[in-house]
């Protein structure tokens, strides 16, 4: 029985004895390990049901798995050989818990800028565990503004129906505030509930009635539509807000409880430790958030709402247009929580949030990029590529998450990024011209230029209605999808090497099925017509007939297989050969069109007119060098003719650089044809023969 992916996992990661501590987020398994150099990559990129395996700094690992990740993690916890690894919760015997084996393997990793990075991971773990929830909350939402807009329900907040309904998900955005403090003290490695506890002081009926007293004093905020007042409490000034909803105070209490309950364990004896550190940090923390910490956090969130109001209503176009092009680099980083955070906050402040309009613009890109990636894979024949794309996809388009894409294709293929964020930038500018011209009215009458929403949303198909003006956030939304999907479809997201291992992988398959086929006797028909239609493609006029390839440049053969290079070793983009440069001009080896010419100057695609397919790329692994010293002389879909100057290469440089001159050529669709014979062990000049073809 073949091993079960949670025991594949642990074995690439380098065994149970290498796991210092394992958590999971939403999509991605979060390994600390000992040393990290004892991962097997490649092994884990090539393991069904992984969709991306990704090093971070330190000894920080994380592997992508998408939405069955919990069921994964679960397995991988229950495997007998990890038995009291990370992961595991703290027992009664003083065991270390998983927050703490993990903050302390963090505290060795970071880099240079330790305080910024632990900042955005303290953000991160105080929003992820409860992503799930918002996520259920938001599709409740969504699917309540359908109906409404169906007319299947009606809109009558007065109903004891739909006040039932409104508090299914309206009890996750209003308790938020607890849930943050949990989470956050926890993160600092704090008694949680004891964070949670002080949070609640602040939404108690108790404190909230404060408001309605005759001796407390209001004044009214026209700007957000909220009332702020002020209590006498024991001779001092109190500001009382409606802290529902809200996320800075929570964080902000979270750090101060960290320090007030660590100094409070270090003077009180630990036998008693249990009763009066709570008591203390209650008093303490409780009071300083009421009169100091919740004030402040109130007047922080209001004073970014109202600042990113001010720019989404006088220079929407920037706003609209920044927020998608930025989020496709903050994801990755998981720097994208400080907005997450203002949206939330948006919600509680102004009663709406305008950065996800323009967020789910980059989204939809993001997933039109991954469609793309599944075209081609479809008709590419490319089985792994299919497989890893349909599964981003779906999760994106029906749960709004990204990371399958980002880390299972994306950001293993750089070109993506190219396409997708003209996508980014063009639904920008359409989510921009038509927030203009059709502008929001918010539930208080408000009038906002701009896509608005009252609900935190997971930006997926399913949450579209939840927007208002949905019209123009499906337009804008459908603008990137479509125009990262036709980009991607159109130029290709591999590099020619990576398109070539592809086409010649899926050839060679098919050649294998129906050799297969003829030797069983199964469908020969079909067989026949294969075969004949694979022979007869790169048919030509005789006269045209390509029959030989010639020397890119002047130099000693080699075959394939002295090359150093595994994969052209392996005939995986064709039969061809090495050339160890004698040169520094590299030349056009048949006459036909440039279909690709690598940016860097590394590598260039020739299709002659009767169908030979010719791939030269100058060095190995030289597209490191990012072009330097390489003067590229064509542009892609020009037509060369054997002989015309492709590329002036300063292979000292190269050298320099650390890398190997050698100029490898191979024609991609060799099984196309009845033998591709190479010339090796000779010294040639740039335009002599060095491959021989028979059709």
């Amino acid at each position: 029985m073949a091993d079960s992916l949670a025991s594949q996992i642990i074995t690439a990661i380098g065994g149970p004895e290498n796991v210092r501590s394992l958590t999971h987020c939403a999509t991605r398994l979060r390994f600390e390990l000992v040393d990290a150099s004892k991962v097997d990559q490649n092994s884990l990129e090539h393991t069904q049901g992984v969709l991306g395996a990704v090093p971070q700094s330190g000894d920080r690992y994380q592997i992508v798995i998408g939405g069955g990740v919990a069921t994964v993690y679960e397995n991988i916890m229950h495997l007998p050989e990890m038995a009291g690894v990370g992961g595991a919760s703290a027992s009664g015997d003083g065991q270390k818990s998983n927050a703490d084996v993990k903050a302390e393997a963090r505290s060795k990793a970071r880099g240079k800028v330790a305080w910024l990075d632990s900042f955005f991971e303290y953000l991160a773990d105080s929003f992820r565990p409860i992503l799930g929830v918002l996520l259920g909350a938001s599709i409740i939402i969504a699917l309540v503004n359908l109906l409404i807009s169906l007319n299947v329900i009606p809109n009558d907040e007065a109903s004891a129906g739909w006040v039932f309904v409104k508090a299914i998900w309206k009890g996750v955005f209003y308790f938020l505030p607890i849930m943050v403090a949990y989470n956050a003290s926890k993160k600092l490695k704090v008694d949680p509930w004891l964070g949670g506890a002080i949070m609640a002081i602040l939404m108690t009926p108790q404190f909230t009635g404060l408001m309605d007293a005759k001796t407390t004093a209001c004044v009214e905020n026209a700007a957000l539509g909220t009332k702020s007042c002020t209590a006498n409490i024991f001779g001092l000034p109190m500001a009382l807000s409606d802290y529902s909803g809200n996320v800075f105070v929570p964080l902000f209490m979270a750090a101060v409880l960290a320090l007030v309950y660590h100094g409070l364990k270090r003077i009180i004896p630990e036998s008693v430790q249990l009763v009066f550190v709570p008591f203390f940090c209650m008093i303490i923390v409780g009071a300083l958030t009421a009169f100091i910490i919740g004030p402040i956090g109130v007047w922080v969130g209001n004073g970014l709402g109202v600042g990113l109001a001010w720019m989404n209503t006088n220079a929407p176009f920037i706003f609209a247009i920044i927020i998608p092009m930025l989020y496709p680099f903050l994801v990755p980083l998981g720097l994208h929580w400080p907005l997450n955070a203002l949206m939330l906050m948006n919600i509680q402040t102004l009663g709406y949030d305008f950065i996800q309009g323009p967020m789910g613009v980059w989204n939809f890109a993001c997933f039109g990029a991954t469609a793309g990636v599944l075209f081609l894979a479809v008709r590419d024949k490319d089985k792994d590529m299919r497989q890893t794309a349909l599964g981003a996809l779906a999760a994106g388009l029906l749960g709004g998450v990204s990371e399958p894409s980002l880390y299972g294709i994306h950001l293993r293929y750089k070109l993506i990024y190219k396409r997708m964020l003209v996508g980014c930038g063009l639904g920008g500018v359409v989510i921009a011209i038509l927030g203009w011209l059709f502008p929001s009215v918010t539930a208080a009458g408000q009038t906002v230029h701009g896509v608005t929403t009252t609900a935190f949303a997971f930006t997926s198909l399913l949450t579209i209605p939840v927007f208002n003006q949905m019209w123009v956030y499906a337009v804008s939304i459908a603008v990137s999808f479509l125009t990262s999907f036709l980009l991607i479809i159109t130029f290709d997201y591999r590099t020619p090497e990576q398109k070539a291992e592809v086409l010649a992988r899926a050839a060679a398959n098919q050649k294998t099925a129906v050799s297969s086929a003829e030797a069983k006797g199964v469908a020969p028909a079909a067989a026949t017509a294969t075969t004949t239609a694979t022979a007869t493609k790169p048919e030509a006029p005789a006269a045209a007939a390509t029959t030989v390839v010639n020397a890119p440049v002047a130099g000693h053969v080699i075959s394939l297989d002295e090359t150093g290079d595994p994969v052209f070793a392996s005939r995986a983009l064709g039969e061809g050969v090495g050339i160890q440069p004698a040169d520094s001009t590299v030349v056009a080896p048949v006459s036909g069109v440039l279909q690709t010419v690598a940016e860097t100057g590394h590598a260039f695609g020739i299709k002659t007119d009767d169908g030979v397919e010719v791939l030269v790329h100058v060095g190995i692994d030289t597209v490191k060098m990012n072009g330097e010293g390489f003067d590229v002389k064509v542009k892609a879909n020009e037509h060369v003719n054997a002989g015309d100057n492709l590329v002036v290469v300063d292979f000292d440089k190269v050298k320099e650089a650390g890398y190997s001159t050698t100029t490898l050529m191979t024609v991609l669709n060799t099984v196309a044809f009845a033998s591709v014979t190479p010339k090796t062990g000779v010294d040639v000049k740039a335009g002599e023969s060095v491959i021989d073809i028979q059709r």
